[in-house]
Formats: C-alpha cells, structure tokens, sequence
C-alpha cells in the first residue's frame, strides 16, 4: 500500500526554515499582475511565515488559459514529479496567477500533483489558508471557476470591441502586405504616421488603418492584376516574371505561386476590411467561418 507524504510545515515555528519555490505569472490583463507585484507580495507573505524562497519559476506574457506554452510551470511540475524539486511549498500570488483554465479540474489537477509529491501550494493574496479544510476547499473551487468565467467574459468583450472597430474601417492585426501599408491614426482622426513592420501602436485609443504603399510596389500589385486578368498569365508565371526582375515580396523573399495567389484573392486589394475568417476563441480548436454567418462567443 502506498504511503503519501506528509503536507509541508509552513508553520514560522518550525526549527529551520521551510524552503518555497514562487511561481509568478503575467499576462496582459493588468498591472497590478506584473511579476514584480507577485513577487513583492510573496515574498512578503514569506517573510512573516519563516519561509525561505529557493527557486522562482516565472512565466511573462503568458494566458492562464492551457498549460501549453507555459514553460515555467511545466517545468515546476517536471521538477515536482521527477523528485528535482529542493522545496517543500510553491508560493503563488492567487488561483489566478496558477491558472484561468476553462475546466477547473484542470486547475485543481496540476495542484494535486504537487500535493501527491508532499509540496504544498500556498495562494499568498487569497483571503484564506489553503489547508485542505472544507472552507478553503469550497472557496478554492468557486474562485477556480471565477477565473475561468473572467476568461470568458473577457473575450466577449474582445471580441465585440474588435467587431465595432472593424465595421469602422480600422484594421485589426496582422501585416499590411506587399503594395500596402499601416497608418497610425490618432483618437480625432489626424494621421500620426507608418507604423513599420513589427512596429505596434503604444496609445491605446489610437487606431490603424491600411494606406496605399509606395508607388512603385502600387504599381506592380497593379501589374500583377493586369497580367492575371487581362494578360491571361498563371500565378506561376507572373511569379517567375517578378522574380525575373529582382522583385522580392513585402518579406524580402522571392515570390512563388503561392504569394502572387494571396495578392490575387485578398480583398484588401479592392478597399475591403474583412476579418474573422477563422475563430480561435479561449485557446479552444480553430473554427473557419461562413461569410453571412454573424459571429458571436
């Protein structure tokens, strides 16, 4: 019969002081999750309670959502369970920062693997005492399932924000493209300039729309309409002519089939602003969507 480990001591009155590894996450939500907030509030939960922090896994820039892309907390949990880990208490600022899974049990599952290992997890912002009691139990599962619905509720609002910006002509992400490029316009309408490849808007009432490119790559996008339409050439064709001249792509790289197809069918080209042909909403599997369908989340 197997025997499970004792939970760790973070009792401040033990001899020698209990070791703890933090694990600190930000996304972009808000400031007040900035990994150096977490770590300042854990290591002042710490300090009062005799613990020693040893180790920090820390994930930036990195959604709650799944635990793939998370490196940090996936080699906690390798550490964890591989019998690597010199710590006895991982530190977590709250049940948000561990997870905003949209199945709770997830989040409670990778808890269960520390535990199972004899290494506790603390929530040091949480208003009460992780201790496996049917109060923190009950509190631990609600605030779980609230993480996950401020997920939810979250990408509503994204998404319905997104669809009011796009009706009004501004573009939503994503390279401008050979022949065009991206206008920063301020809050009232004025032009502040291009924005170069890369390059990201830093005000967040400003917007970005698609102008005309210089003349010259006008002008071969023009051509290569001219050449496909009226010339009758294949996109095979008109590819090896582009190349032939030294004509690269807005990437720098010679043109193919494939790039001269994307010129062809992409409505940018004729002054249109489409978005959502493809849903990837809350990490979940990608949807391609019917063009009269009226999406919502």
């Amino acid at each position: 019969m197997g025997h499970k480990p004792p939970a760790a001591d973070t009792n401040h009155s033990s001899q020698y002081p209990v070791r703890a590894a933090e694990y600190v996450r930000m996304s972009t939500d808000h400031q007040k999750y900035s990994t150096e907030n977490q770590g300042e509030a854990i290591r002042h939960y710490a300090s009062s309670r005799g613990i020693e922090i040893v180790k920090t896994y820390a994930d930036a820039g990195k959604s709650g959502l799944q635990i793939e892309g998370r490196v940090a907390l996936r080699q906690l949990l390798d550490d964890v369970q591989a019998g690597r880990a010199d710590f006895t208490v991982v530190l977590v600022y709250d049940i948000s920062r561990w997870g905003r899974f949209q199945d709770a049990d997830e989040s409670a599952y990778y808890e269960f693997i520390c535990r199972q290992a004899g290494i506790a997890v603390q929530y040091c912002a949480e208003q009460f005492e992780n201790d496996g009691s049917l109060v923190s139990t009950v509190l631990k599962n609600m605030k779980r399932a609230m993480a996950g619905e401020y997920s939810r509720e979250l990408s509503t609002k994204v998404f319905a924000g997104q669809g009011r910006l796009i009706e009004k002509g501004y573009r939503q992400g994503g390279p401008a493209g050979f022949g065009l490029r991206r206008m920063l316009i301020a809050e009232d309408g004025t032009a502040k300039g291009i924005l170069e490849r890369g390059e990201q808007k830093s005000i967040q009432t400003d917007r970005v729309v698609l102008r005309p490119g210089p003349t010259d790559e006008v002008e071969i996008v023009q051509g290569i309409y001219r050449d496909f339409i009226h010339g009758g050439h294949s996109e095979r064709e008109i590819a090896k002519k582009l190349n032939a001249r030294g004509i690269v792509t807005d990437l720098g790289r010679s043109w193919t089939r494939g790039t001269v197809h994307q010129i062809l069918i992409n409505e940018k080209y004729a002054g249109d602003n489409v978005w959502n042909r493809l849903s990837f909403k809350l990490k979940k599997k990608r949807v391609r969507n019917d063009p009269g369908h009226v999406d919502s989340i």
